[in-house]
């Protein structure tokens, strides 16, 4: 028994090859594992990190502060015409602005093109007040068609980008927002104006 529980230890690896790596050592973790990030990476993370939660608050601070509300004053809104040419409200500064969002596929739009227009023929010698139509989400084509179909005569563009609509935050069209000669916003009308009364009632009051 002796002679063989000698063998057995004879035969044993040396101590060397049994020996187990310390916790902490580093042996037996890929060189890959224990080379660290550049820091200049983690720096360039953190910043895309940093500037993707800043535009997320500056969102969310967007939506909580709704839409423009009657009695604040309207930014200058400027608008490119079908014609290729420029306005802005802040060019008609003393002046009563009525702006349209309308498009060509919306049929309730439709129902007040008319009443619109003749409410501007009727405004337009004393120039006092200015119409400005601001067709959303559409194409050119069939925008145009619709102006000439219901004889629309004031300036007319598209809502590029929809920039100007994000800035009222309109919950579809048609929309009417009527600004008053010190800029605020006096009146905002959700869907069609029922008839040419109702929009010389909302705007006669402005003028006098």
């Amino acid at each position: 028994m002796v002679e063989q529980s000698r063998t057995n230890k004879a035969n044993l690896p040396p101590a060397d090859i049994l020996e187990v790596p310390k916790p902490g050592s580093g042996e037996g973790v890929s060189p890959a594992a224990r080379r660290s990030l550049p820091v200049w990476v983690m720096i360039v993370s953190f910043a895309v990190l940093a500037g993707f939660l800043v535009i997320l608050a500056l969102g969310l601070k967007r939506t909580q502060q709704g839409p423009i509300t009657v009695g604040q004053t309207v930014p200058p809104i400027a608008l490119t015409l079908f014609d290729g040419s420029q306005v802005s409200t802040a060019d008609y500064s003393g002046k009563v602005i009525v702006l349209n969002f309308w498009a060509s596929w919306c049929k309730p739009c439709e129902s007040e093109a008319a009443e619109l227009e003749q409410a501007w023929r009727q405004y337009q010698p004393g120039g006092n007040v200015i119409f400005l139509g601001v067709d959303y989400v559409d194409t050119e084509p069939e925008a145009l068609e619709y102006l000439r179909k219901f004889d629309v005569t004031y300036p007319n563009g598209p809502d590029l980008r929809t920039k100007i609509s994000q800035t009222f935050r309109i919950r579809g069209v048609p929309e009417t927002y009527i600004i008053d000669r010190s800029g605020q916003l006096s009146h905002i009308q959700i869907g069609p104006f029922n008839s040419l009364d109702d929009i010389l009632g909302k705007i006669d009051p402005l003028v006098d």
